[in-house]
């Protein structure tokens, strides 16, 4: 048997008529239909009933047929649906037939049709016909279109956000020109768009996520980490302000325009000393923070090392660019550079070796 079944997503035909749904049979859908247009002679669901009439009378030519009128709820999807799957049981359920029943469901827009999952779960559907007037086609489905792009969170933020940002430019800018500041906020304007244009290209959503997760974890569980990172920020940021100053000074002394080496030499002068106390601090958190959670390992030791001798090296280098390092004292840092981070490393990975070794010891005995 094939159903012809026309889907009133929010009861139109119930509030407007006040007729009760399910409507099984041609004469009830017919009349029905007769009933809606009389209320309400724009409705797009009367073209539905009366298009389910007419395949009922074309198609029953040749085989089995039955047409059936289905309506949800105004308002929630999730309940319009449900109840529109609650009305197909109990057409299905009062239909007179041992045979296999499929389903032809005829909708008004793209916006009945999200119920057809909860109709396919119940019949096979053969076919969707749709019926709206013809010169509304295309302007409802764009309407639907706009509607489930905007109900969608992350389509909603791509779109909007930068959208919201372009329309502010213009109330923006003549507020600067009233404060006297209109390229500030233009240039503001400017840059939050590129901002977030370079956010979303690179996709940076699940970076910034996952590091909010972590500083969040980090606050609660008490890691030391989070503290030792802030310093050593504050830190680096010193160290950058001193390499300015350092390259002013080195400049108002030389008097004159300087080489691109001496430039990077001053600013790796200034602020090597800074960058090491960085290291340092966040190499020592992040050590305490291993111990304290029992994921110590003697290699861990090795960062603090390291990051004397890179700095040392880093110090003695830019110096000897600037001329306050002698040669000689340059080959002293350099080959006390290596030998610090060689010897800390078999140190530690002897120790290492050992530790392990007398672990497998104590389990064996």
């Amino acid at each position: 048997m094939l159903l012809v079944l026309c889907v009133d997503l929010d009861d139109d035909l119930g509030r407007k008529t006040g007729l009760e749904t399910p409507a099984v049979g041609r004469d009830a859908v017919e009349a029905g239909a007769v009933a809606l247009a009389t209320a309400d002679p724009e409705d797009s669901d009367v073209n539905v009933l009366f298009e389910g009439v007419h395949l009922y009378d074309d198609l029953s030519r040749e085989e089995s047929v039955e047409v059936a009128a289905v309506t949800g709820l105004e308002g929630s999807d999730v309940q319009a649906n449900r109840a529109v799957g609650d009305e197909v049981d109990e057409v299905l359920a009062g239909l007179q037939t041992g045979e296999e029943v499929r389903a032809v469901v005829v909708t008004d827009g793209a916006q009945d049709e999200s119920v057809l999952p909860v109709i396919r779960s119940r019949v096979r559907i053969d076919s969707v016909q749709r019926v709206v007037v013809r010169q509304a086609q295309d302007l409802e489905s764009m309407y639907y279109t706009i509607k489930q792009v905007l109900n969608d969170p992350e389509t909603r933020g791509t779109i909007l956000v930068p959208l919201g940002v372009l329309l502010l430019i213009y109330p923006l800018a003549v507020l600067a020109s009233f404060l006297g500041l209109p390229g500030a906020v233009l240039g503001l304007s400017s840059a939050a768009l590129g901002l977030y244009a370079l956010f979303r290209g690179l996709g940076l959503a699940d970076v910034v996520d996952d590091l909010v997760e972590r500083a969040r974890d980090s606050l609660y569980t008490g890691r030391v980490t989070l503290i030792t990172y802030v310093v050593a920020a504050a830190l680096l940021v010193i160290g950058g302000v001193e390499g300015v100053n350092r390259l002013a000074e080195y400049r108002q002394t030389a008097g004159g325009s300087l080489p691109v080496t001496s430039v990077v030499a001053a600013l790796v002068n200034g602020a090597a000393t800074w960058f090491a106390a960085a290291g340092l601090t966040s190499s020592v958190g992040q050590i305490t923070d291993e111990y304290l959670h029992d994921q110590f390992e003697w290699q861990y030791l090795n960062a603090p090392f390291y990051v004397l001798a890179i700095a040392a090296v880093l110090y003695a280098l830019s110096g000897f660019f600037l001329q306050t390092v002698s040669l000689p004292t340059l080959a002293a840092v350099l080959t006390g550079g290596t030998l610090m981070s060689v010897l800390s490393t078999l140190a530690f990975a002897i120790i290492e070796g050992r530790t392990e070794s007398e672990d497998g010891d104590v389990r064996a005995a």
